[in-house]
């Protein structure tokens, strides 16, 4: 089976390819606004310096961010209303799901999201049912094929927890306040990333077979074309053929 961290560098990269065509700076916009609620300063405020390095991983131009910041720093009516929502569910082959939301409105939300994962062969769970397989995480994946674990040991010194090999890249993992150091770090030295983020890591991963694997992909893709959905993290290994086929799409 094939590891996680590679469906991560594949949904980066996807990502990119839908910021191009602005799908995706409406939900990095809110990100930041609810973030700014905490302050305008991201020398003070982690939440906002990540989502604005976020946007900028992107290519987010630098005024929509600007408007974004102000936006939840000024308590705009429309951003005070909206909240920050986790719904726990599973996939098809049992799959444990968080799905990360921000919402104006829960009820229309909850009920969306409830529709999407049977539709998909899933269920909503309980609250409490599948968060405790995750852990807030920063994780940063590199190429294997670039760079040698030594190469990235400059991380292990900046504070990271952990390097793994994964298949073909290497899974940088840190606390979520050791995050930004460790990222810079790594790009003071050089280092080109397939992605970088601060995520909800399985502890426990299922394998799935390819059948169960496609299912869950498009159940992922129905979540994230969600307005309400910021994010959806789940905790399976797939194959190499499984893998092969999302990255074509």
């Amino acid at each position: 089976m094939s590891g996680h961290s590679k469906w991560a560098s594949i949904k980066h990269k996807k990502g990119a390819a839908d910021a191009k065509r602005g799908a995706l700076f409406t939900k990095l916009a809110r990100a930041i606004t609810i973030a700014a609620r905490d302050g305008a300063d991201p020398d003070g405020n982690a939440s906002l310096a990540h989502a604005i390095q976020k946007a900028k991983d992107f290519s987010m131009p630098k005024d929509n961010i600007e408007r974004a910041i102000a936006k939840g720093a000024g308590l705009d009516k429309d951003a005070a209303a909206v909240e920050e929502i986790v719904y726990e569910g599973y996939g098809p082959g049992g799959v444990a799901m968080l799905i990360h939301c921000f919402t104006d409105n829960r009820n229309r939300t909850g009920s969306d999201v409830k529709h999407l994962l049977g539709k998909g062969g899933g269920s909503l769970g309980e609250p409490g049912s599948v968060a405790w397989n995750f852990d807030k995480k920063g994780v940063i994946i590199v190429d294997a094929a670039a760079y040698s674990e030594d190469d990235l040991f400059i991380a292990i010194d900046a504070g990271a927890e952990d390097i793994n090999p994964e298949d073909d890249v290497f899974e940088i993992v840190t606390e979520p306040s050791d995050f930004g150091p460790v990222r810079a770090a790594l790009e003071e030295a050089g280092v080109k990333f397939e992605s970088a983020d601060i995520v909800q890591r399985p502890k426990n991963r299922v394998e799935l077979d390819d059948k169960d694997a496609a299912r869950l992909f498009k159940l992922i893709d129905s979540l994230e074309e969600h307005d309400d959905v910021n994010d959806v993290a789940a905790n399976f290994d797939v194959s190499e053929e499984a893998l092969a086929a999302l990255a074509a799409e």
